[in-house]
């Protein structure tokens, strides 16, 4: 799993990082996973009210994700973030069951903006707040961040293989196995030692606000939210509902849930397999057709999806996403390396790839829930890969070309720029 090559340290950082995304990813699983059921199911809310819910849940991510953005990139190699999301993991399964579920039933409206914070803070945003923190940490002790990342994958499989039973025995018992996860972070981030150097320190502690704000001003950045407004928004906004609709084509959907969550977790296993590999496929194609071949599977599930007639082709479909996810993911980190300064790479993601998923969410959550109440799930599905590919094709002109020097470990190879460079985002070509 990791070069044996490395320092102890290295090694020790490495599989202790794992672990906390082994926990954290158990956790956003047993949280989310199925949680438009749940919405459906326990709380009764019709397609319209859940996409209001998940519009919500994305409005609390977005308002999160350029803060979480700059204090990462302010703080750099330092672990306050991570505490702060590992005591939100642990509160989850009270929240859900004293505040969550009675506010939603009471008050729909107050409901789903107290929840949309907690979700979106916690593991909308939380997510890819971490997942750049340990891209960072990779960097500088030398190991490839999507074989880090796999352990997440396993972490969510974990609980997605339980998530269906869980359910059917109570529907808070998933959120209590998240707070369980959230306690398990506790011991690794005590036992992690991550140390950054005074030029590290200095490189963080001199970034101003202006040079995160500068990279709206960058014509390549815009080319890069083509793909992730466009493609990824949509696929995400097929994919939130899609358990549902999963469930329905089962003659008994309590079937259908157990199915869905085994199936999730066969999936997300295969997932893993593939983020061991992804970074040597990104490696041969390069990071813009990586994102390309990526987000054509993506648009590919969307339309088969849409013409499944029962279980063992919507089944097909949701396998697909244990291959486009891996190659997508690594490919993202390694885009952003090769073509913005490395000092913002946390404020990049966040706001280029986190903050545009929650913007397009946001909007399009509540017009896809209303879609699917008015021209059901095999139409509306249709109608989103027909976008998708627009957006797509609009991609491979406004993405820009790799350059011939590859970046390893998921990342930059840069050094960290100097104090001087306040007001440069991009690199040099």
């Amino acid at each position: 799993m990791w070069n044996t090559d490395m320092p102890p340290l290295a090694k020790r950082n490495y599989a202790l990082l794992s672990a906390f995304l082994f926990f954290y990813f158990m956790a956003q699983g047993a949280t989310i996973s199925l949680l438009s059921i749940w919405y459906s199911k326990a709380l009764d809310l019709s397609s319209t009210e859940i996409g209001f819910v998940f519009s919500a849940n994305f409005v609390g991510a977005m308002i999160s994700q350029p803060v979480y953005g700059y204090v990462s990139d302010k703080l750099g190699l330092r672990k306050h973030l991570l505490w702060i999301i590992a005591a939100l993991c642990i509160s989850c399964g009270p929240f859900f069951a004293l505040v969550y579920a009675p506010l939603l039933q009471t008050n729909l409206t107050a409901g789903a903006i107290l929840g949309g914070l907690y979700l979106g803070i916690t593991f909308l945003a939380g997510s890819y707040a971490i997942e750049s923190y340990v891209d960072r940490v990779g960097r500088k002790y030398g190991f490839e961040y999507g074989r880090a990342r796999l352990f997440g994958s396993l972490g969510f499989a974990s609980a997605a293989f339980v998530s269906g039973h869980l359910y059917n025995w109570n529907p808070t018992f998933n959120y209590g196995l998240a707070s369980l996860a959230g306690l398990l972070l506790i011991p690794v981030l005590l036992a992690s030692k991550i140390e950054p150097s005074q030029d590290e320190r200095l490189s963080s502690d001199t970034l101003r606000m202006r040079d995160a704000v500068a990279i709206l001003s960058i014509r390549e950045f815009w080319g890069f939210m083509v793909l992730i407004l466009g493609v990824t928004n949509l696929y995400l906004v097929y994919d939130q509902q899609f358990p549902r609709y999963f469930a329905s084509l089962f003659a008994d959907s309590q079937v259908g849930r157990t199915m869905f969550g085994y199936l999730s977790s066969a999936q997300i296993f295969v997932e893993a397999g593939m983020l061991f590999v992804a970074p040597l496929i990104v490696g041969r194609l390069g990071p813009k057709r990586a994102l390309l071949f990526a987000t054509g599977i993506m648009i590919v599930r969307i339309a088969g999806s849409s013409i499944a007639t029962g279980p063992i082709s919507i089944s097909c479909m949701k396998m697909l996403h244990s291959l486009e996810l891996p190659i997508l993911i690594v490919a993202v980190f390694k885009y952003i390396a090769m073509h913005f300064e490395p000092r913002l790479a946390s404020t990049i993601y966040m706001v280029g790839f986190s903050f545009g998923h929650s913007l397009g969410l946001a909007v399009l959550s509540p017009i896809a829930g209303k879609a699917y109440d008015s021209f059901g799930f095999s139409t509306t599905y249709l109608l989103i890969a027909l976008f998708a590919l627009l957006f797509w094709v609009g991609s491979v002109f406004s993405l820009a070309a790799d350059s011939k020097k590859q970046p390893k470990n998921g990342a930059a190879t840069a050094t960290p720029a100097s104090p001087a460079q306040t007001t440069e985002v991009l690199s040099p070509p």
